[in-house]
């Protein structure tokens, strides 16, 4: 299955990923309109983390033995066998946070807005997700593989 893969030497933390997966996941599609005009504003489901000069996108990494769904005793995450994707099943989610203290890649997020968790979909629906399609550097990519 095809996982997006971050690229930590070519990270700038320009955060472009966090702001066009918003903007991928806004009623509107559109970068102003989700950041300015949107109530409840949409969450990015992708962070950019830095650690002095060390800057790396954190998006879901669609395990093959996924904590977080082990843990999701609500059953709002899920992983489909077929293709791998682990999904998040935002009516189910009952806000306990499992999810979050045990992805080791914290790549599971609050959405406060609603009070459930949050985590990348792969921007279903699209060819390549959002993140990786705006990324002027090639840190991330989606391949089968990270070395793609």
């Amino acid at each position: 299955m095809k996982k997006v893969y971050p690229k930590e030497e070519v990270c700038m933390a320009c955060r472009l990923c966090e702001v066009h997966c918003l903007a991928a996941h806004s009623l509107s599609q559109d970068l102003i309109r989700a950041y300015k005009l949107e109530s409840p504003r949409p969450r990015a489901l992708v962070q950019v983390t830095e650690k002095g000069p060390v800057s790396l996108a954190l998006p879901c990494r669609h395990c093959r033995e996924p904590m977080c769904v082990y843990g999701c005793f609500a059953g709002a995450l899920t992983r489909d066998e077929a293709t791998g994707v682990v999904s998040l099943d935002p009516d189910k989610c009952v806000g306990c946070w499992t999810c979050l203290a045990v992805c080791p890649y914290g790549a599971i997020y609050r959405d406060p807005a609603r009070g459930v968790a949050a985590k990348c979909d792969l921007c279903a629906g699209r060819p390549q997700p959002a993140c990786v399609a705006n990324c002027p550097n090639e840190a991330l990519i989606f391949a089968e593989s990270a070395r793609g």
